[in-house]
């Protein structure tokens, strides 16, 4: 939070520069419904560490963390300090938007919601920070390690349902390898969730009806290979794997969001490549692979948020590297010292003393170009 003090070119001598970072001011965080406590917190903390206040507005399809966090927030803090909003999120936050000029918007969410709050923060200018979402890939080569691939694949994926951001939304394995990856997902979904996933401890549910009958209508957009079993009553859907998917189907199409992962196979080294296209700037990438290679190659051709080789998902966990998307996935960035970043303003100060001030500065300038090509030289 101190100032920091830079260089000053040669033209400005014998001044002295700073970066002094300030609070943007008043800030709105909107959160999700999948992490609805985490991904309120965090970015709160962030703004309270750059100074600011803040209005919280919570994902409503949580209830009990919503009502949970109201009751946190204003019991420890002050209404003119950080206040909380609750309510349907498509009534308040427009709401809010219009009666109020915050100083920055912060919104994690669907791409839907995030374009009209994108829309309504330009109305009045204010700056915002998006965290999206969008399909995101797993690449698996032919020289990968399968049983670790598919350990670290499945253990993500169906986290929470598969209601995660950053979870692998489709896998892009090569031909050769592919049977083999099916046949050890299905082992982990085993030792993970037991025979039954519905009787196990481990494995969550849907939020509601609404996103359960989003997710159970993709069942039909491919070939189940693996799970299949859905109950509305309780919101269960099995963790369930597709083959035979077609692009132009929904499924391949919208972010799942759910604990449905279709594969699809390549077998050139360019196959997933134009596949990727088809999706582009994915919030998250994986790759699976021994090659440096190929390694280097997803790093600089493929654009994405964020990502890991030979891992899913993880990179997020780490402080030290900022966490945002790209494109449809979002804009701007958070986590660790990126969030204080996010959340403040870097005011440049320059400060020049008075005892000296050349006359070559000043008009008229005619004459003086000679003087001036000396004193850079």
């Amino acid at each position: 939070m101190e100032p920091e003090r830079v260089s000053t070119n040669l033209l400005n001598f014998p001044s002295s520069s700073r970066i002094v970072r300030e609070p943007l001011g008043v800030v709105f965080i909107i959160g999700p419904w999948n992490y609805p406590f985490q991904l309120v917190i965090a970015p709160l903390i962030s703004a309270i560490a750059a100074g600011n206040c803040a209005v919280v507005k919570a994902g409503e399809a949580a209830v009990a963390t919503d009502n949970l966090l109201r009751e946190l927030i204003t019991e420890t803090f002050a209404d003119n300090y950080i206040a909380y909003a609750q309510g349907e999120g498509a009534e308040v936050v427009p709401a809010l938007l219009k009666q109020f000029q915050f100083d920055h918007i912060f919104f994690t969410g669907g791409i839907a919601a995030g374009k009209a709050v994108y829309q309504l923060a330009a109305e009045k200018l204010v700056p915002v920070t998006l965290e999206l979402g969008g399909k995101s890939p797993a690449i698996v080569e032919a020289d990968a390690d399968i049983a670790v691939a598919a350990r670290r694949i499945a253990s993500t994926k169906f986290s929470n349902s598969g209601q995660m951001c950053v979870a692998v939304d489709y896998i892009l394995v090569h031909e050769s390898r592919k049977e083999e990856l099916i046949s050890a997902l299905k082992k982990c979904i085993r030792t993970f969730y037991g025979e039954n996933p519905a009787d196990s401890y481990n494995y969550g549910r849907m939020i509601n009806a609404r996103q359960f009958d989003r997710v159970v209508s993709y069942l039909t957009q491919g070939t189940i290979v693996a799970g299949g079993g859905c109950d509305r009553n309780t919101l269960y859907i099995e963790p369930t794997i597709l083959t035979d998917v077609a692009w132009d189907n929904p499924v391949m199409q919208e972010e799942i969001f759910g604990p449905l992962l279709p594969i699809i196979g390549f077998t050139d080294e360019q196959g997933w490549k134009p596949l990727v296209a088809r999706n582009p700037n994915p919030l998250a990438a994986y790759i699976f692979t021994k090659s440096k290679a190929k390694q280097k190659q997803w790093m600089e051709e493929l654009r994405f948020g964020g990502g890991c080789v030979n891992n899913a998902s993880w990179h997020l966990t780490n402080p030290e590297l900022p966490f945002g998307g790209r494109g449809f996935s979002g804009t701007g960035r958070y986590h660790g010292k990126f969030g204080f970043d996010t959340f403040s303003h870097p005011k440049s100060v320059m400060k020049t003393p008075t005892w000296f001030d050349p006359k070559i500065k000043y008009p008229p300038m005619k004459g003086k170009l000679g003087l001036f090509k000396r004193f850079i030289r």
